[in-house]
Order: C-alpha cells, then sequence, then structure tokens
C-alpha cells in the first residue's frame, strides 16, 4: 500500500515562492507541501527551497518552477538514477523509495528545491500517551520558558505517579527563552512535523536521552549568538538524534565533545556562516550517522582528537548512506585537532561507506580535499575505510588530501603520522585538475601503507599516481593503486 503523511507549517514559518510541490500515493489525491525558505553557501548567502514529506510505497511528485522557464532538469544524488519528466514550468517524477534529493532547474544550484522524502514514522509518541509532556502553540507562536519546561517535566504527573518521559513539541512555532534547552538524563524531546523549534538543545554530563521527531530546529536569525549549535552533546553517552531538519546555526548543526555511544539517523541541515560545520565530534568514540543530509558552509563532517575541553582519543566512528554538500570547505575531514602539549591523539578505526558527495568549493589551497586526513597536533591517524563513495563534479578543489601537516593557523606542532588508510570502490566524475595529495611531513613523521582499491575517475580505473593525478612526496611510502 503506498501513502504520504504531509506536515502543515505552523503559523510564521517562512516559506519559499520559487516552487510549488504536490506529491500522491499511485492512485490517490494530489497533497500540496509547504515550501521552506533554507539559505545555503557562506560566501554568498542565497535563498533556496527546501520540502519534506514521509511516505510509503509509490509516490508521484509534480513540482512548478515559479521563476523561470525550464530549460533543464537534473535531479541529484546522480545515483538515484531519478530521470524526470518536464515542460515549461512543471516537473514529474516517481518515487519508489525514501530519498534526499536536491532539484536543479537549469543547472541552478543555489535556487534549487530540497526534497527530503522520509520513512513513515512507526513508534512516534502522541499526544495523551502517558508520560507525554505537551508543548502546546494554540496555533499562534508561543515563547516557553525553559525553567518551565524541565520544572514539569521533573514533577510527577497524576495519571502515571512518575515524572514525564517526553517532552512533545506540538505542531506550530515554538520560541525558546534564552534559546537553549538542557536536557535531563533518560528524556526524550520529540518535536513533531509541522512544528518549529527556534533554539538550540544540550546534552551535558547526560546518557539516555533521545532528540527525535519531524519537526524543524531554527537558528537563522541568531546572529549574535555565533556559539549556539543545533545539538550540542558534549561529556555524554547514549543519546540519538533521529529524523529533525536543522535550518542556519550559527555554529555548528551538531557538536559532539567527549562523548560516547551516539547514534544520529535522518538528520537534515543547512548553514551559511564561517564554522558552521555539520556534525563535528572531539575526543569521543563510538559514534554512528546513518541516512544525513547535510549542505553546510564548513566541513560537513569533521573527527578531530583534544580539543577545548574534550581531552583524549577517538575511535570507531562510522558515517553510511548520506548525502555531503559543502558549500565551504571538505565534505570529510579528519585530524586537525589534537593534544599537541603531551603525546597527542589517536584517531582511529574510521569507516565512510556508501555515500554521495554532491559539491566541494574551498578557495584556499591549504583547505582542499573532499576526502581529507590532515593530521596535525602530534595526531596519529589509522585505520580508515572509504568505501563505495561516490563524488560529483564539484566547483573548487581538489578529491583526496592526505597530509602529516602543520598548519600554522591551527596546530603549534605537526601531527605524528598517517597509516593503513584504504580506498574501495570510489569514482568521481570532474576534471580532476588540482593534484591529489599524499604527503608525510619528514622521516619521522610519515604517511605509510595508502591503498586503493578499484578507484574510478571518469569511469576509467586509476592503475598508478600519475594516471590519478597523484603527488606523493618521499615521506609517503606503500602506496598501491589495485583493481577489484
Amino acid at each position: 500500500m503506498s501513502q504520504t503523511i504531509i506536515y502543515p507549517a505552523p503559523e510564521g514559518a517562512i516559506g519559499s515562492d520559487n516552487y510549488r510541490v504536490r506529491v500522491r500515493p499511485i492512485g490517490g489525491g494530489w497533497q500540496e507541501l509547504f515550501v521552506y525558505e533554507v539559505k545555503v553557501d557562506m560566501h554568498n548567502v542565497r535563498k533556496a527551497s527546501m520540502a519534506y514529506f514521509d511516505m510509503e510505497g509509490t509516490v508521484e511528485v509534480e513540482i512548478d518552477c515559479c521563476f523561470t522557464p525550464i530549460v533543464s532538469v537534473v535531479v541529484r544524488p546522480l545515483s538515484t538514477g531519478i530521470q524526470a519528466e518536464y515542460s515549461s514550468n512543471t516537473i514529474r517524477f516517481t518515487l519508489d523509495r525514501p530519498e534526499k534529493l536536491s532539484i536543479e532547474v537549469n543547472d541552478e544550484r543555489f535556487r534549487n528545491l530540497h526534497l527530503f522524502a522520509g520513512k513513515l514514522e512507526l513508534t512516534a509518541p502522541k499526544p495523551g500517551d502517558p508520560g507525554v509532556l505537551v508543548l502546546e502553540s494554540a496555533g499562534k507562536p508561543v515563547i516557553h520558558r525553559t525553567e518551565d519546561i524541565l520544572k514539569l517535566a521533573e514533577t510527577p504527573t497524576a495519571e502515571t505517579g512518575h515524572a514525564p518521559d517526553v517532552i512533545y513539541f506540538a505542531p506550530g512555532m515554538h520560541y525558546l527563552e534564552e534559546t537553549i534547552l538542557r536536557i535531563p538524563s533518560g528524556k526524550t524531546v520529540y518535536i513533531a512535523g509541522g512544528a518549529i523549534v527556534v533554539g538550540s538543545l544540550v546534552c551535558e554530563h547526560v546518557e539516555d536521552v533521545t532528540i527525535r521527531g519531524r519537526g524543524i530546529l531554527y537558528l537563522s536569525d541568531f546572529h549574535r549568538y555565533s556559539a549556539f549549535r543545533g545539538v550540542r552533546i558534549v561529556f555524554s553517552q547514549n543519546i540519538q538524534v533521529e529524523g529533525l531538519i536543522l535550518i542556519d546555526p550559527p555554529h555548528y548543526s551538531i557538536y559532539i565533545g567527549k562523548s560516547s555511544h551516539i547514534s544520529i539517523s535522518n538528520f537534515k541541515s543547512f548553514s551559511t556562516r564561517g564554522w558552521s560545520d555539520g556534525i563535528d565530534m572531539m575526543a569521543s568514540s563510538d559514534i554512528d550517522i546513518d541516512d544525513v543530509f547535510l549542505r553546510t558552509s564548513d566541513d560537513c563532517i569533521a573527527i578531530y582528537g583534544t580539543r577545548w575541553d574534550y581531552k583524549g582519543d577517538t575511535r570507531r566512528v562510522r558515517v553510511r548512506n548520506s548525502v555531503l554538500w559543502a558549500d565551504v570547505a571538505h565534505p570529510l575531514m579528519i585530524g586537525t585537532h589534537g593534544d599537541h602539549q603531551y603525546d597527542g591523539d589517536t584517531i582511529e578505526d574510521i569507516t565512510f561507506e556508501n555515500l554521495d558527495i554532491l559539491e566541494h568549493h574551498e578557495p584556499q589551497e591549504n583547505y582542499w580535499g573532499a576526502l581529507a586526513i590532515n593530521a596535525g597536533d602530534k595526531n596519529t591517524v589509522r585505520h580508515v575505510l572509504y568505501d563505495n563513495i561516490r563524488v560529483e563534479p564539484f566547483e573548487q578543489g581538489q578529491l583526496i588530501d592526505i597530509r602529516v601537516v602543520h598548519n600554522a593557523d591551527y596546530n603549534p606542532v605537526p601531527g605524528n603520522r598517517i597509516e593503513n588508510i584504504t580506498f574501495r570502490n570510489v569514482a568521481y566524475n570532474g576534471d580532476n585538475s588540482n593534484p591529489n595529495r599524499i604527503y608525510g611531513f619528514d622521516e619521522e613523521r610519515p604517511v605509510e601503507n595508502i591503498t586503493f582499491v578499484n578507484l574510478r575517475i571518469n569511469n576509467k580505473w586509476i592503475s598508478d599516481a600519475s594516471e590519478g593525478h597523484f603527488q606523493i612526496n618521499a615521506f609517503a611510502k606503500n602506496i598501491k593503486f589495485l583493481p577489484n
């Protein structure tokens, strides 16, 4: 059986008039989606569009482009194989599974439509369920004192005799006083589809917290709060983030420091400001990131050792089944920050698998690399696997950058070493004009044991460094290019 679930936008939501979007299950009636405005890029901030719904079975999509006649349409990631039909102003295609898509008219990547077709949510809490504290908006924007929310969340209810387990933001526009909600241990924060929460969620020295829903976290207008992140997870464990959309945080989308056993899935984010990375982690372990879409104006994913108050190694990180779009800097970055004052950190057992990279645009050569490992601050980076990665043509940068570095802007000392890195079934289609780099720093700080298995550039298997336009210095050893 096919079905669609749509989420009407609350009063106060900022819409885009660039597109109209309709969906319907096969044989059903059309439903119109609200199209949100989302800002993109940092060097030249522009207004793109976003719409979302949930689905099961086979669904038809119909999109009207309202700002220009359609000459061409591309639906990305290209790996989805979606071929859209179009007339002068209308685009049509069919989905038989959930996807996170960019619909681009006349090669326009900055006035595009982001369309998120999600899985049905089968286990959502509901108002009226035992243990659910419902925060209503009564159809109008409402301001919540965070002190009041937390007091209610710790007060036993007459029905259960226990404090609520779930803080439920009902559909509507919700403003958090002071813009921050610090979540206690053992709680679920649920943001319903059709809800917008203006604020930031914090997990600090807590455990067993879930943040989920089909709603939106919104921070686009908070220019003066430059340190705010969408979700901050520090000194915590057993934290889950699922299903939300984040619009324009001043700093990181999700920030993880000295924490473990973190699960992030079906998360979508847009950012436009300096240091507004997607998901960054410092001195943390056992991180699973699955099915995310990140369009950011700094690194989409960054994996570090020690930084600020978060000290230690980073291990066992897995990023999979996701779409990454870096309007600035790297889609994937490992290694910049570590414990430079003492013995350095180890960053190891990292897996990237089944990823689509839609953009890498960086004007500064020192920050090139769609797939980058830059070991600084005495860091050792080892046992990293890139598996089944598809890199589409990008504007400015290079495909691969593996270097032990001393970056004067961030590293008081060079890194230690990079070793045992495997690239398997990585495919890139683009001009590959900027050389890929594999550089050790010196004899004591080398790069060793880098293996490329079925590396393909413009559909050609790369059998050696020259074919792939690689520069390899004297301190990089045992570099192999292998077929399947």
